[in-house]
């Protein structure tokens, strides 16, 4: 029987299929925007310009999911973490589901995965578990977004406190992956001091982007964060391990 490989040329040209899909469907209706706009007798200018702004604001999102993509290529091989950040996938969902089925079945995170079994599970939590969230916008998001409006129109105050609830309460999900295996003096505590360095990154950012209004940093934000904590764990692993 041959042997299993997450990089293996099966695995990169039906990823490689999906993608260049993506991207087709992403022409396309790109040269139907601007026919669009043509026909509404918008500028040529103000049409490149435009498309020229968003390709650049583009970027600042792309370096955090090419982030991601490498952290999760250590062990997954490239062509699955390309192809669910690149498509379908958040960085937020993707690297904690991948990493938390590699912990319970016992696969290390920092060497290639060699069980095809094990690849198999990890690659059907990341799609399964993301499916809900999918089903909940395409059936349910009308609804939402009326409630939400709802909510706003009666108490905007209320409403604002009612969105960073839910906003904290997704932080804190995520933050008990990183304190559930804290023991002082052993490596649990490097993820966590790199956490805190991250965080007061974005919290620094903020001030900036609030404060000082330096709203060109909005976009930016995340993957400085990330790049800044990624650096700071290399004096860190060096100072806790």
């Amino acid at each position: 029987m041959r042997e299993f490989s997450v990089n293996s040329g099966f695995l990169y040209a039906l990823t490689g299929a999906v993608i260049i899909f993506v991207l087709a469907q992403s022409l396309f209706f790109l040269i139907k925007a601007a026919r669009r706009a043509r026909q509404l007798g918008m500028q040529k200018g103000v049409v490149g310009k435009t498309i020229a702004s968003s390709a650049l604001f583009t970027v600042a999102p792309a370096v955090a999911i090419l982030l991601g993509v490498i952290t999760l290529s250590s062990f997954l091989g490239l062509p699955l973490p390309w192809l669910r950040l690149s498509v379908l996938g958040a960085l937020t969902y993707e690297l904690p589901a991948a990493t938390t089925t590699a912990g319970v079945i016992g696969i290390p995170t920092g060497v290639p995965v060699t069980d095809p079994a094990a690849f198999s599970a990890i690659a059907w939590v990341m799609t399964l578990g993301i499916i809900p969230g999918i089903l909940l916008v395409l059936f349910g998001l009308k609804k939402i977004q009326s409630g939400l409006t709802s909510i706003k129109r009666k108490d905007e105050k209320w409403s604002s406190i009612f969105m960073d609830s839910l906003f904290m309460g997704m932080v804190s999900a995520f933050s008990g992956l990183l304190f559930a295996d804290v023991r002082l003096g052993l490596p649990g505590l490097i993820p966590l001091a790199v956490a805190l360095v991250s965080a007061v990154i974005m919290g620094v950012c903020g001030v900036l982007i609030k404060v000082c209004k330096v709203k060109w940093l909005e976009q930016y934000a995340l993957p400085l964060s990330m790049l800044g904590a990624m650096a700071a764990s290399i004096p860190l692993t060096a100072l806790l391990a």
